[in-house]
């Protein structure tokens, strides 16, 4: 593999992951399979579904009794009333239900569609929930990985986001250990000369966005290892990704 330049390559071969599966063993079999085994300053986005299976986060739809609200509002959009339930259940606030379209700010603080409640590649009329504290899960991944390894590395945690007043959907981090969740910009110079006040890169949604290029959506590829970018490890947490309300001027 070329040293210079940030290369992401997919990994394969992981098998299918079931509530109570080592994952962070599974990974690390699945590249030394492939040939890449980790090396310091490794980073490796892992989708939330592999996560939220490996840790239990599932819901059978035949255990939802939906409430008269997800009835009404189902049967109004032609929906599954037990997965509108799940989503109320699941979310801390309603931002808008219009068109048959929820959007939800959940426990964790992520505004988003469905509150996370996803029942693409689960089956067996299950759905996935988020993970209780995806900061924690990528930690916990992230120390396993590092132990079995010996090298330094970073975990990003992703999921996919629709975004206000653009179309299309991208993957964004909702957990992060020993990777910076931002860059800080703010009283550096540009080439000009210009003081810059207000940058800040919000460096793991960018390795969460890249990363899905090579995973896709019906490929069966959940992580992708992220080589190149060592600078990008550190101190870090999504939850310093999720704006505060008091400076959210659209809440």
């Amino acid at each position: 593999m070329p040293t210079e330049g940030v290369h992401i390559v997919p990994v394969r071969g992981l098998g299918e992951i079931e509530p109570g599966t080592d994952l962070a063993g599974a990974i690390g079999a699945a590249l030394d399979r492939q040939g890449t085994p980790l090396r310091d300053g490794d980073i490796l986005v892992v989708t939330q579904k592999v996560v939220s299976k490996a840790e239990g986060c599932l819901v059978r739809l035949a255990d939802v009794e939906p409430s008269p609200l997800a009835a009404e509002w189902a049967a109004l959009w032609n929906k599954d009333a037990r997965l509108v339930e799940l989503v109320l259940r699941q979310s801390r606030r309603i931002v808008r239900m219009e068109r048959g379209v929820i959007i939800c700010e959940t426990r964790h603080g992520l505004v988003c569609a469905n509150a996370g409640v996803d029942q693409s590649n689960v089956g067996d009329e299950s759905v996935t929930l988020l993970p209780e504290d995806p900061d924690a899960s990528a930690e916990r991944l992230r120390a396993a990985l590092s132990q079995a390894s010996g090298a330094r590395i970073g975990i990003v945690i992703s999921d996919t986001f629709g975004r206000a007043w653009r179309e299309g959907q991208v993957n964004v981090a909702i957990g992060v250990a020993g990777v910076e969740a931002l860059r800080h910009f703010e009283g550096q110079l540009d080439p000009t000369g210009y003081e810059l006040r207000v940058t800040m890169l919000a460096t793991a949604d960018e390795l969460a966005s890249a990363a899905e290029l090579v995973m896709g959506k019906v490929d069966g590829v959940p992580v992708a290892l992220v080589r190149g970018l060592g600078r990008a490890l550190g101190a870090g947490a999504a939850t310093e990704l999720v704006r505060p309300a008091a400076t959210d001027m659209f809440r």
